[in-house]
């Protein structure tokens, strides 16, 4: 087929498809009712001669020829944005839409700080952040780029070390006060312990029984880190805490610093093909810095 058939509306509505798995949360973000999306969606694969979703029960799904469209796609979309920005003489403001994805810790205590002070300096920016427990695909376009605890191993991708931070066990005031006191490891068998629910965690760095001791019983767990603070928060046991989260709860105290201390690292991963679009340069530049202040900016409040 002729290229000059695609339209841009048309490529529009694809990439909102597959980024957001469906087509009424597709005609959502578009304001468009789903059955106008499906018909787009049809129109393009009409003119392409190629089926670009497999429908499933997660949703909308990229078959072979909908993740070569993405990359073309996701490419035209970011040359629209940079035009719009030079013809319009903001060529040093960021505009259009920029998706992260991010582990739950990260995106509840350090990213929705740093995204707001981002959007207020480049009005026309959109941040979007995906909070999930588990890796982003970024070949298939899930996210702009995202934020990890351990580097990827394989794929097309660009890694970045960002910054470490550090983790410490922590529990509420009110626990300490009315439970037997902690003033070693071994006084931990004594206490309900907060954790992550074992056949969830999606990376092996978060992780942590074995630098505080295989032997305890771990009694509430989740594959969130915030329900984690929040049964910490309230008293329900002791946690292994992110320093960065401890200033958002007044009432919480890290205990035995010196036995147990945890250093992790924050990754900006980027699909390689993305370093020729100097949008997203520029954006990961100040997301990075601005990251690397605020983790040490709530470090040194604990």
């Amino acid at each position: 087929m002729a290229i000059s058939k695609l339209r841009w509306d048309d490529l529009k509505v694809f990439l909102q498809v597959a980024r957001l798995n469906s087509l009424s949360n597709a005609g959502r973000a578009l304001k468009m009712d789903p059955a106008t999306v499906g018909r787009r969606v049809q129109r393009l694969e009409d003119d392409l001669s190629a089926r670009l979703f497999n429908k499933s029960p997660q949703g909308y799904d990229l078959t072979e020829a909908g993740q070569r469209l993405m990359a073309h796609a996701n490419l035209m979309e970011q040359s629209l944005h940079a035009a719009e920005s030079e013809v319009s003489g903001q060529s040093n403001a960021l505009t259009g839409s920029i998706r992260i994805g991010a582990p739950d810790g990260a995106a509840n205590y350090l990213l929705p700080q740093l995204c707001a002070e981002i959007v207020d300096e480049n009005p026309g920016l959109e941040v979007q952040i995906v909070a999930l427990p588990r890796v982003f695909n970024l070949s298939k376009r899930e996210a702009d780029m995202a934020l990890t605890v351990s580097p990827p191993q394989a794929g097309r991708l660009t890694v970045q070390r960002i910054t470490d931070y550090n983790l410490h066990l922590a529990a509420s005031e009110d626990y300490l006060k009315s439970h037997a006191p902690i003033t070693d490891i071994a006084d931990l068998k004594d206490h309900r312990m907060i954790g992550y629910i074992n056949d969830l965690i999606f990376d092996k760095e978060l992780d942590y029984v074995d630098q505080v001791g295989r032997d305890l019983h771990i009694e509430l767990t989740s594959n969130s880190f915030p329900v984690q603070l929040n049964w910490a928060r309230l008293g329900a046991g002791v946690c292994i805490v992110h320093d960065f989260a401890i200033p958002t709860c007044p009432n919480i105290r890290k205990i035995l610093t010196e036995e147990v201390s945890i250093k992790r690292s924050f990754y900006l991963i980027r699909h390689r093909d993305d370093q020729r679009v100097e949008r997203l340069n520029r954006f990961a530049e100040l997301f990075t810095k601005k990251l690397r202040l605020e983790v040490q900016r709530l470090e040194a409040l604990t």
